[in-house]
């Protein structure tokens, strides 16, 4: 049973660190814009929805903050105002718990709808209607009625938010949210044409041609299962004249040798860069180091595999992996071993300016000692009676996890009595099966929304549709509850308590967190105005421009 008051909490420790890539203003007088504005972009796989309610990846959702559009979009500096989307004013009364939107009157559909505060209250109830039955709809829990609703325990008509005015929408709040027009940034939170989402049913978003938008580009030519497709510029944007991309194809190649062949043949613009590529192009005017908050972790499913539910058979496994030499010697990408299953750049301590993956660190969770890792399996198959592990890694079918699932293989086999078979599926195949908990091991990735640890620690909390290995813990979820909803507005005594519940879920070995993952690339220095966010949705492409 999930908290009964907001999620996320209050708390004054949100920034999101915002770094730009290349010119982030509109183009200049003196720019020189290339006669073909169309950037060439390369995925590692397939989108998975253009359904903002379905979507639980990143791709997923850079697509729709791209196609469609909500009350804000984040500047370079990651701040949400008026008039960079859809509310043209706000105000927030109710001791910061009641907001009312003013809402411009000259944004349409693609199909000639005007977007109204209706199309808001449709999404949003849509997304927390347990029929829906979205991955993501804890994140609203902090709008009034919407954890009973999403319960069964309340109906769709009482969620906190209304639509007063064709142009007016009002939301209530269970408690203040300080960064809550971030938030609101965040596709999750845009609003769904009804009458498209009605005509269309359950194909709505499932391919291009089943679905409106409302945002800078259109979604064309993706089938579901295109391994290519386009987003185009939609002449229905109300800013459309900010636009200056005509087009944005993008590619799906799984190999970043096939990518960075491309890139260097001049078809493409960009590409993600691994091992030796990274280290032959460091010099490139084209070379981008990133480092998002997005990490890997390897998941072992105790729904699955009982004798994953023994401490010290989950200690055993972390204990055998070597973090250090997988980013160094096999990923060879910048990618670093993680401290913690919350990644570095989510926040630092109010009060010491500490970083939240030091202060939290526990050092035997992401050691390697395989000595120890021996003595710990062999102690656990005597606590739980069972021999030997037989099992199956799961990951996607791109170059860093087969190379991550290659050397976990090694690894892992070299503890008593354990084989692993490496099964690799495409992506989106990969996340259906995750979610639905069909795989025994499987490397799993998280990428936050927003910085704060909150937004990795939640997975584990009991009933959080993210936790499909089974793990529980009264006192990691006891700790959460009492961070934000005792503590949310005691920044001090609130970071203490998300420190004490990361050490509970590193001390029960709940997961195994591998590494920070770095996405350096290429991208080619006529590329101007991209917004990167690396605690987000990482690519806003509304502004950007090619020069010659």
């Amino acid at each position: 049973m999930r908290r009964k008051a907001t999620l996320l909490g209050t708390t004054a420790l949100i920034v999101l660190a915002l770094a730009g890539c290349g010119n982030q203003a509109k183009s200049s007088d003196d720019t020189k814009l290339a006669k073909k504005q169309e950037l060439n972009w390369t995925e590692a796989s397939t989108l998975a929805t253009a359904d903002l309610s379905k979507a639980t990846d990143t791709l997923s959702f850079n697509t729709l903050m791209e196609t469609q559009e909500g009350l804000y979009r984040l500047n370079s500096k990651g701040a949400a105002k008026d008039n960079s989307a859809l509310a043209t004013d706000t105000k927030v009364t109710n001791g910061g718990k009641t907001y009312t939107f003013t809402l411009r009157k000259n944004a349409k559909w693609s199909n000639g709808d005007p977007v109204t505060a209706q199309d808001f209250v449709y999404s949003w109830k849509r997304t927390v209607n347990p029929k829906t039955a979205s991955q993501d709809a804890f994140y609203f829990f902090q709008v009034k009625n919407a954890e009973a609703i999403n319960a069964g325990k309340k109906s769709l008509s009482s969620l906190g938010i209304k639509a007063t005015g064709k142009h007016k929408l009002t939301v209530n709040l269970t408690k203040p949210v300080p960064y809550f027009k971030k938030l609101l940034a965040w596709p999750l939170f845009y609003p769904i044409n009804q009458n498209a989402a009605e005509k269309y049913g359950k194909k709505y978003g499932t391919q291009s041609k089943y679905s409106v938008y409302n945002g800078p580009f259109k979604l064309t030519d993706w089938n579901g299962q295109s391994t290519k497709w386009s987003l185009t510029k939609n002449s229905s944007y109300w800013d459309k004249k900010s636009v200056h991309l005509t087009k944005i194809n993008e590619l799906v190649t799984v190999s970043t040798t096939t990518s960075y062949n491309l890139f260097k043949s001049n078809q493409v613009d960009e590409t993600l860069l691994s091992g030796q590529q990274v280290k032959n192009n460091k010099n490139s005017d084209n070379f981008v180091k990133r480092l998002p908050t997005g990490t890997q972790r390897l998941e072992l499913n105790q729904n699955k595999v009982k004798a994953f539910k023994n401490v010290n058979i989950r200690k055993a496994f972390s204990l055998a992996i070597d973090r250090k030499q997988l980013t160094k010697n096999v990923l060879q990408d910048g990618s670093e071993p993680s401290n913690g299953f919350v990644p570095a750049g989510m926040g630092n301590n109010p009060k010491t300016g500490e970083a939240f993956d030091k202060e939290s660190k526990v050092a035997s969770s992401v050691s390697y000692d395989l000595d120890q890792a021996k003595n710990l399996l062999k102690k656990g198959y005597k606590e739980t009676g069972v021999k030997k592990l037989d099992i199956t890694l799961s990951v996607s079918d791109t170059d860093s996890a087969k190379q991550t699932a290659e050397f976990l293989q090694t690894e892992l086999q070299k503890l008593p009595n354990v084989k692993i078979e490496v099964s690799t599926v495409p992506y989106v195949t990969l996340i259906q099966k995750q979610s639905a908990k069909q795989y025994d091991i499987t490397v799993k990735g998280w990428q936050s929304v927003f910085a704060d640890p909150i937004n990795f620690l939640d997975v584990y909390e009991k009933g959080s549709s993210y936790n499909t290995s089974g793990y529980s813990s009264a006192k990691f979820d006891k700790l959460l509850d009492e961070s934000e909803n005792k503590y949310g507005n005691q920044p001090a005594k609130r970071w203490q308590k998300l420190v004490e519940a990361e050490k509970v879920l590193m001390e029960d070995q709940g997961t195994i967190p591998l590494y920070q993952a770095a996405k350096s690339q290429l991208l080619r220095s006529t590329v101007k105005g991209i917004i990167y966010n690396p605690a987000g949705v990482p690519y806003d492409w509304k502004t950007a421009y090619i020069t010659k």
